[in-house]
């Protein structure tokens, strides 16, 4: 019996748009471990055609040999040589253009692109099952970490029941920094910016926003529904201060920027879809509260696996690049594109949990008289809206206020807002008053 021969494929061909930092590590990538990818799915993987806006600026790596150098978008869409679309421009107009006439041409397409798919992915969604195309996108959530494939593939079988995490490193270097160094905010966005963790418009990552478009994505995959990224409550890391960090660790606590979602059934099987990305008093005892630095981290939460922990770096030119190599050995494979990890073209409908009706406890701190009476005016307006305390405490003296921090046992935000609205109607409020949600 003769052993059949084994024949490499022809060479997968990659257009790359976009050669900065990911564009630079994908290809030294291919380079470095151009045997092991070999190995793995039978075909070279090589750069042809690469649109960058400006050729002779500067990069971290040379441009790979052999790859064509264009400037022009309709050129580079059109080059037929090519078999993959590669996005990594950034940005929603041009890569949206892009993406769209490589499915329509019928290639598949790899993108690093979290705000292109949060934002306005749905008909890019539709347009690839439609053609029967691979849209990947590891490399748009938490760089390194596998938490599209996790979710897509390795935990399909579970019920999710929540996916809560650290899904920005440039907000956890900054809170990792005021938290071990004692320094303010502004000393920490500066410093992560000199380290390179942090933009010079570094708006969109201490806004929350970045964390809020992986979240959009891990939504879909996790319970294949649409949760509109205009409806998402969204609260970054900018009011987060020293003060609050410090006494948040004396309850035991460290305060971290999560993406957070969970399914919660209601009475009569009802089932709703809570979500947001917020600071949050984690519990130092909890696996979430120990990553530092520009780390990234997801905890998933299935019916039947139970609680997954998974970690690593969420930036990065190697890390992402990893992640985008892994979408394209998919693709080499030849496997049954599975880009949202359910059949329907289209998300199901679930109703969304009003955010004013999350449940929780809560840290609060008031700054307020140091008098007689006032405790009685806080205690009177939490009782009026149903809010149990669980500790108090009361620090230090400055120009004759004092920091007052209440931790709640479960209550809602509406109830919070409307105890922390009676008092500030009282007038012994002498700064706005900060709440936070305790995990």
């Amino acid at each position: 019996m003769a052993i059949e021969t084994y024949r490499p494929l022809p060479p997968l061909r990659l257009g790359l748009a976009g050669f900065g930092t990911v564009g630079g590590g994908l290809s030294r990538l291919l380079e470095e471990n151009r045997e092991e990818l070999l190995a793995r799915c039978g075909r070279e993987i090589s750069i042809r055609a690469i649109l960058v806006r400006d050729p002779a600026k500067a990069r971290p790596c040379p441009f790979p040999d052999g790859a064509r150098i264009c400037t022009k978008p309709d050129d580079f869409a059109g080059d037929e040589e090519v078999d993959v679309l590669v996005e990594l421009l950034g940005g929603v107009e041009l890569p949206g253009r892009l993406i769209r006439a490589a499915l329509e041409a019928g290639r598949p397409v790899v993108t690093a692109n979290k705000a292109l798919l949060a934002e306005a992915g749905d008909d890019l969604f539709r347009l690839a099952a439609h053609k029967g195309l691979h849209l990947g996108y590891e490399a748009g959530v938490c760089g390194s970490i596998p938490i599209i494939q996790a979710l897509r593939e390795g935990l399909a079988a579970n019920r999710h029941l929540t996916v809560s995490g650290i899904l920005n490193g440039t907000s956890n270097y900054i809170l990792s920094a005021m938290t071990n160094d004692g320094i303010s905010f502004s000393q920490a966005l500066k410093q992560a910016q000199e380290l390179g963790f942090a933009e010079a418009d570094p708006a969109l990552d201490i806004q929350g926003l970045d964390a809020a478009h992986k979240l959009a994505l891990i939504i879909r995959l996790a319970w294949g529904v649409r949760y509109p990224f205009v409806e998402l409550p969204v609260e970054g890391i900018v009011g987060v201060t020293p003060e609050d960090i410090g006494f948040a660790r004396e309850f035991g606590y460290s305060i971290k920027l999560l993406g957070y979602a969970a399914l919660r059934e209601l009475a009569a099987g009802e089932s709703r879809l809570e979500a947001g990305v917020f600071p949050a008093l984690v519990p130092d005892d909890y696996l979430l509260a120990k990553v530092d630095h520009a780390y990234n981290a997801v905890r998933i939460e299935g019916n039947a696996a139970g609680a997954i922990f998974l970690h690593g770096p969420g930036a990065g030119a190697m890390p992402t690049a990893s992640a985008v190599a892994s979408d394209l050995l998919r693709i080499a494979g030849g496997g049954r594109p599975n880009n949202t990890g359910y059949i329907r073209p289209e998300p199901s409908r679930i109703a969304i949990l009003p955010p004013q009706e999350a449940v929780s406890s809560y840290y609060i701190r008031l700054v307020v008289p140091d008098r007689p009476g006032v405790l009685r005016v806080v205690a009177g307006a939490m009782a009026d809206h149903q809010i149990s305390v669980a500790q108090v405490i009361q620090k230090g003296q400055k120009d004759m206020v004092v920091p007052l921090v209440i931790m709640t046992h479960d209550t809602t935000v509406r109830a919070v807002r409307a105890a922390l609205e009676q008092i500030r109607s009282c007038g012994i409020l002498s700064a706005d008053p900060v709440f936070y949600r305790v995990m």
